[in-house]
């Protein structure tokens, strides 16, 4: 009866396909005895799910968000640096006469600034801010009413002297003339006035001139006691006592280039 069973036993084991011709172990083969031995759980592997493909597009990548450009600074009296030699070189290329270019905000800048302000009929501060700057790139500058030779034009409304050659503007000065106010001198009331009209350079004293009225440097005489002379303080309204101011370095360098001799042509308008 055993011998039988044991027979019956591996003809099941063939019949159910789990044989693989491997060694069977103890845990896994089926019990002899039947009547004592409990079933062997079957453990299944649970499944791997499949990875998750997402259907959504991957947003497109953020473009950077543009750099503003630094706000230039305000370009004043003692300031340094490459835009103010920047500042300097386009002055002197629109003929406003500033000296040497040396990245150095200085007196003879600030005069050339004031010109710019004026021939532009801006604020006239000397301070190089947008609307200054503005100018600049624009190219802003006087015009000429004479054609012919060299003369000297004074605009009594723009505040500015100009160097014109042939219907030409080459220079172009900050100047301060007759304030318009009356003062007393030598027991007598005057008007502050610079007269309008054509004249000639007649006289000239190359030094300082001890007037009754102040100092004048190197001054150019071209109607009657009114010259074109230099001067410390060069305003950028009218304040003479009827002169047309220049600062000291540029009546220096109008000497020093012959700029305006005697019986050149004065206009004043």
């Amino acid at each position: 009866m055993r011998k039988t069973l044991v027979i019956a036993v591996a003809a099941l084991a063939l019949v159910s396909g789990c044989g693989t011709g491997e060694e069977t172990t103890a845990e896994s083969a089926p019990s002899a005895t039947p009547s004592t031995a409990p079933s062997s759980p079957v453990t299944t592997e649970p499944a791997t799910p499949a990875p998750t493909t997402s259907t959504s597009a991957s947003p497109a990548p953020t473009a950077p968000e543009p750099t503003a450009s630094p706000t230039p600074r305000k370009l004043r009296s003692g300031s340094k640096g490459d835009d103010v030699l920047a500042l300097q070189t386009r002055l002197t290329e629109l003929g406003y006469w500033n000296g040497k270019a040396d990245g150095v905000f200085g007196d003879s800048t600030e005069q050339a600034v004031l010109a710019l302000q004026k021939a532009a009929g801006l604020s006239r501060d000397g301070v190089a801010g947008p609307k200054t700057r503005k100018a600049l790139t624009s190219g802003v500058r006087p015009k000429a009413r004479s054609s012919k030779g060299t003369v000297v034009e004074i605009s009594l409304k723009k505040q500015v002297l100009m160097l014109v050659e042939d219907g030409e503007v080459t220079k172009i000065f900050n100047t301060s003339t007759g304030s318009g106010e009356y003062y007393e001198s030598e027991g007598s009331t005057h008007l502050a006035s610079t007269p309008a009209g054509k004249f000639t350079v007649g006289r000239e004293i190359d030094g300082w001139r001890h007037a009754p009225l102040g100092l004048l440097w190197r001054p150019k005489y071209f109607n009657g006691g009114i010259a074109v002379h230099g001067a410390y303080s060069v305003p950028g309204y009218p304040a003479s006592h009827g002169c047309a101011r220049v600062s000291i370095a540029a009546m220096n360098w109008i000497w020093s280039h012959d700029a305006i001799p005697l019986k050149t042509k004065v206009w004043v308008y």
